[in-house]
């Protein structure tokens, strides 16, 4: 599509995403939800996506040491580039010198994109704080507009984490300059709001669940698996990061579980800062026969631990969207899981049980129930239900009404 046919749709021709979070050499999950919401913007518009890393002191050899790192790749229509710096290895000359470097990543990587893609129509932020000053700074000095897609649960709260006067001063002047803020759920804009972050256009802009690649299986395994007196697998996937996802809660139950009865495995899928530590304690519980961990899985790979168990299983403490759950859906697959956040706006009887945040009684005689009852969910209708509301097609058409409604005011 040339630059003339989208501005006579009022879609900018060139859209910069300025994320927090994106996949990185050193966590390829890391913000996975940004890139396909980029990719998805790149059937629409021109894409480009500056993104810079902090590299922790210790992660690479002194030998390896450079003031930049530069990657850059174009993959599924997005331009893509990441500088990588060190970070200042004491930590009272981080709080002075990362910025300023953080800066610098920045002006480098912005240098690099106008050249291969000329100067950006619309700024999109995905997680604040510092990306939003940025962007909020290149509106005031060269008039380019931004947008803000926030994901951080840190405004909930429940969570709690939204802390700091100059952070919350600088938070609420970005929110208010933007020409827009979307919100993947419902319950992060609400909590963003009553935080004092006001803006005339908040919408819901659901993060992007693959429908196309989330397939349920041809065979449906789970039933087979009953008939034949083999055990029923369920699963798990996360971010192996206790405080919010609960996996030793989800453990504790797991172990209640197996008492009572042994035709079950679960499957707890994913890597994180805990994961060492969840495995130590399924061990110690004796969950050894039960729970199989698989680390982390990508891809094809992923999609097959999904669509070829019976059900899924997230006792999260909060969430703003859940993002595998969704993918759950798409597979046809129902869903136990608690209460908070985005999963409540998602969740009904027709697609799973919701169970009361940190009540391990609750959650224990919800999967009982999940494992008698699992067969009787219609998959048909749970997928068609994702497809509809988080598929590609779906966002693509929001993220159009969002960025129309900038390009008519350029």
């Amino acid at each position: 599509m040339s630059r003339d046919t989208r501005s006579s749709t009022r879609i900018p021709g060139h859209i910069l995403y300025l994320p927090r979070w994106y996949p990185n050499r050193y966590d390829p999950m890391w913000g996975l939800f940004v890139r396909h919401h980029a990719e998805v913007t790149a059937t629409i518009s021109r894409v480009s996506v500056l993104y810079v890393h902090a590299i922790s002191p210790g992660t690479v050899e002194e030998s390896h040491r450079k003031k930049f790192d530069i990657e850059t790749d174009d993959n599924n229509g997005v331009l893509t580039v990441r500088l990588y710096y060190h970070a200042p290895r004491f930590e009272f000359l981080g709080k002075i010198v990362a910025p300023w470097l953080f800066i610098r990543a920045i002006a480098k990587g912005y240098h690099i994109i106008k050249q291969l893609h000329d100067r950006p129509d619309i700024i999109h932020v995905h997680v604040l704080t510092r990306p939003g000053v940025i962007a909020l700074w290149f509106h005031v000095m060269h008039g380019i507009p931004y947008v803000i897609t926030e994901h951080w649960s840190r405004y909930l709260p429940e969570v709690n984490a939204y802390h700091g006067v100059i952070r919350k001063v600088m938070t609420r002047l970005v929110v208010r300059c933007a020409c827009a803020v979307t919100t993947p759920a419902e319950n992060l804009k609400q909590a963003m709001q009553s935080r004092g972050l006001k803006n005339k256009h908040y919408m819901i802009l659901p993060n992007v669940v693959d429908t196309d690649r989330f397939v349920p299986s041809v065979i449906n395994t789970t039933q087979a698996d009953r008939h034949m007196d083999r055990k029923i697998k369920f699963v798990h996937v996360s971010c192996f990061e206790d405080q919010s996802k609960n996996i030793t809660g989800t453990l504790n139950v797991l172990k209640r579980l197996s008492i009572e009865r042994q035709d079950w495995e679960c499957h707890m899928v994913g890597d994180g800062t805990d994961r060492e530590r969840m495995m130590r304690l399924a061990e110690q519980l004796g969950l050894d026969n039960m729970v199989r961990f698989t680390g982390l899985l990508e891809g094809e790979v992923l999609v097959e631990a999904i669509r070829s168990s019976a059900f899924m299983i997230l006792f999260s403490r909060y969430e703003t969207f859940s993002v595998v759950i969704r993918e759950a859906f798409a597979c046809g697959l129902p869903v136990v899981a608690t209460a908070v956040g985005g999963i409540t706006e998602a969740m009904s009887n027709e697609r799973g049980i919701l169970v009361k945040p940190g009540d391990e009684e609750d959650m224990l005689e919800a999967v009982k129930w999940m494992l008698d009852h699992y067969i009787d969910y219609n998959r048909e209708k749970i997928r068609a239900y994702a497809v509809a509301n988080f598929g590609k097609e779906m966002v693509r058409r929001k993220l159009e009404e969002l960025y129309q409604m900038v390009g008519g005011n350029l």
